[in-house]
């Protein structure tokens, strides 16, 4: 009898600007919530693999959300559990694009969204629905695997419960906060997106099409935070819907909440002014934009539909409003050379970017990069680990493996130099400067934390082939 579940999610332990700043995936904890809202005994667990096995967890059921980087550490966290009786059901992004793989370290999969899902297969594992029922569910039936119907997303978000974060465990309980300071509270206000870039597995796990909760749905879960919480919108683009935005700003400023928030919009943020102008009335701090490249052919390859003189008009109004700019950037597309990495670093100097982040294209299980790669035989390997953005994980046409990884680290080295760094403190940017250390010292420790795997890479015989695993 299933009376308690308990919904993991097991902490990346890679390094990245980001690492010592914990921000779980809204999903666990809504989740857990769904199930406690119904009777269950359920907890949302955002831990290392390392405390959750010391924590040897008693439960009835046990789920696993895991991206792709997550997996390794996520299957044996799944195979300890098993061992000592407990079921396992596996979900998120990587499980739904791997199904067949995640069953090898569980009993279930729930493909998609599962917010429905979920609470039938505990229905049907307590004897009151067949497993057949289960949308989106994988298991197995005497051996075989078996599909079951796929889940549809949902299309009213303002069913769903407000996640409730008393059900959260992340050990000491504290969320770091970039730049700001205290902890964030993560809001989702819509999902899907119909861009469809080529190297991005949103669409496969959520759709084309844009779904919204209403504003009066996100006001009342808004209301139940502290006046000046710290708030991230965890919406793949916050800015999607200029009206629906537009609405919700006027709402937040029309409540005088003091919240400081944060987000991810595209550089056609800046095509509507009145709107960054919201933006910053009702708290906006700071803004994640997905530049990617400065090179058109990449921009093209990629799907990303921007144009370069778009990115710097962004970086401009949002500058002018006194918001923070963090671009991410992508190495490692086939229109890509080391001029255009130059190229790239030198845009990000010129036109004072705040902070970035250079990645290393990733060929993730659900993009139509992946499928591409991996039909072309390019892909070095399958170890998961790998799949962080900062690694080779794939044969590249513009680089050998070795110099698309070095392009990477001396981007960073050259953007968060000491005397960039310095010169951000001089200019009044203390967040900026502030970032600039860490990152500047991250960048060092990083390499010295993979140099068995920069050594194996650096051989001409691996250099485009098969790699060692990373770690």
């Amino acid at each position: 009898m299933i009376r308690k579940v308990s919904i993991l999610e097991v902490k990346s332990e890679h390094l990245h600007i980001f690492s010592r700043f914990e921000l779980p995936r809204i999903g666990a904890t809504l989740l857990a919530t769904i199930l406690h809202d119904r009777g269950l005994d359920a907890e949302a667990l955002f831990l290392s693999r390392a405390a959750l096995l010391a924590r040897r967890i008693e439960t009835d059921l046990a789920g696993i959300s895991t991206i792709t980087a997550t997996a390794p550490a996520s299957y044996a966290v799944a195979d300890d559990l098993r061992r000592r009786g407990i079921p396992v059901v596996f979900g998120g992004p990587h499980a739904s694009f791997q199904p067949e793989e995640a069953l090898t370290h569980g009993d279930y999969c729930l493909v998609g969204e599962a917010e429905q899902s979920l609470p039938m297969l505990v229905e049907a594992l307590n004897g009151e629905r067949t497993l057949d029922e289960v949308p989106g569910l994988v298991w197995r039936r005497e051996g075989m695997v078996v599909r079951n119907a796929p889940a549809r997303p949902i299309d009213d978000l303002d069913s769903l419960p407000f996640p409730d974060y008393s059900l959260l465990d992340m050990g000491r309980r504290r969320m770091g906060a970039f730049l700001l300071g205290g902890s964030i509270v993560p809001v989702q206000t819509s999902r899907g997106c119909p861009y469809d870039c080529s190297f991005c597995s949103v669409t496969g796990m959520f759709g084309k099409r844009y779904r919204f909760r209403s504003t009066a749905n996100v006001i009342a879960e808004l209301e139940r935070y502290r006046p000046n919480q710290n708030i991230f919108f965890y919406d793949d683009n916050f800015a999607a819907n200029s009206r629906h935005t537009r609405e919700l700003l006027q709402a937040m400023i029309e409540r005088n909440f003091r919240f400081h928030w944060s987000t991810q919009v595209r550089a056609d943020v800046a095509r509507d002014p009145d709107l960054l102008d919201l933006m910053v009335r009702a708290g906006c701090s700071t803004v994640f934009i997905g530049f990617e490249s400065v090179d058109p052919r990449a921009l093209a390859e990629m799907h990303k539909g921007q144009s370069v003189e778009e990115m710097r008009h962004a970086v401009h109004e949002l500058h002018r409003r006194g918001v923070h700019v963090h671009g991410m950037f992508v190495f490692g597309f086939d229109a890509d050379s080391p001029d255009t990495v130059h190229a790239t670093v030198d845009f990000a100097i010129r036109e004072r970017i705040d902070s970035v982040q250079f990645l290393l294209l990733t060929p993730l299980p659900g993009s139509a990069l992946f499928e591409r790669l991996s039909a072309e035989g390019r892909l070095n390997d399958r170890d998961w680990d790998d799949y962080d953005a900062h690694h080779v994980t794939f044969r590249p046409t513009g680089f050998t493996a070795w110099k698309l990884q070095l392009a990477q680290i001396r981007a960073h080295a050259r953007f968060y130099s000491w005397a960039r760094v310095l010169g951000r403190l001089l200019h009044g940017k203390l967040a900026g400067f502030l970032v600039g250390v860490y990152a500047h010292g991250l960048n060092r420790r990083w390499k010295w934390k993979e140099r068995r795997y920069l050594r194996a890479l650096r051989r001409p015989m691996n250099a485009g082939r098969t790699l060692p695993a990373a770690g």
